[in-house]
């Protein structure tokens, strides 16, 4: 069975022919210098290249035409689909579709690059951030927690934890970018389209919804407001119903 995604084999005699074929394939990799920690329990697609040294780990799909450099490690129960990594990059527990990730760069665990989406060198994708349709330049990083979407995010960018691109308005997408050397406060929500400045900050919990200068702090946060006394008094009221 050439394609993993192919047709599933309807007999016990083509199961363990598939399977002498795929091991066979990854044998031929190794040959090569790519290791594996349990070269029984990767799955890879004959059109996947793979460099010298890179590190396979256990249950790896890799789909279609998928292109990873050297000395990169692919990390336990990675997904990548028609797409190109570069070297010494490593992927951990995420999935990868018809997208473009850099050298010396770190995606995950738990991260998810949607079609479209290129990252570039020496960059950080952390857990639990998902990317669409976006690029981020060289250097930036969002290392937890954070959705960018139709949007385009400078080199040495910093997005904080809980940043939300908000591209979407329920019947058009719309697209952001960030200048290089911006620094995004946690909990901000970029509404789209804006245009935030080279080196520009934006506090954190703030709602951007205006293009912010290079080099200028935005914040935008309600007025806080202390109530003292309002528990004992709701208890109170609760006790007297």
């Amino acid at each position: 069975m050439s394609s993993i995604s192919g047709k599933c084999p309807a007999d016990i005699g083509e199961v363990e022919k598939a399977e002498k074929e795929r091991i066979e394939r990854n044998l031929a990799l190794a040959k090569e210098g790519v290791k594996f920690i349990d070269i029984r329990t990767a799955y890879i697609d004959d059109d996947v290249q793979i460099g010298k040294g890179t590190l396979i780990y256990p249950l790896v799909t890799l789909e279609g035409s998928v292109k990873i450099g050297e000395d990169c490690i692919i990390g336990q129960n990675t997904r990548i689909v028609d797409s190109e990594i570069g070297d010494r990059t490593e992927i951990h527990s995420s999935v990868i579709i018809e997208s473009k990730v850099g050298s010396e760069t770190k995606v995950g665990p738990f991260a998810y690059m949607r079609p479209g989406s290129t990252v570039g060198d020496g960059c950080k994708v952390g857990d639990f951030v998902e990317i669409k349709n976006s690029s981020m330049g060289d250097g930036a990083k969002a290392s937890h927690l954070t959705y960018i979407g139709d949007s385009d995010v400078g080199g040495g960018v910093n997005l904080g934890c809980g940043v939300v691109f908000v591209n979407f308005d329920g019947s058009r997408k719309y697209r952001s970018t960030v200048g290089e050397g911006a620094f995004i406060g946690c909990n901000s929500n970029l509404i789209s389209p804006v245009n935030i400045g080279e080196k520009a900050y934006i506090a954190a919990g703030s709602t951007i919804t205006e293009d912010v200068p290079p080099g200028a702090l935005y914040i935008d946060r309600g007025k806080a407001a202390v109530k003292e006394g309002w528990v004992e008094k709701k208890d109170i009221l609760t006790r007297k119903k």
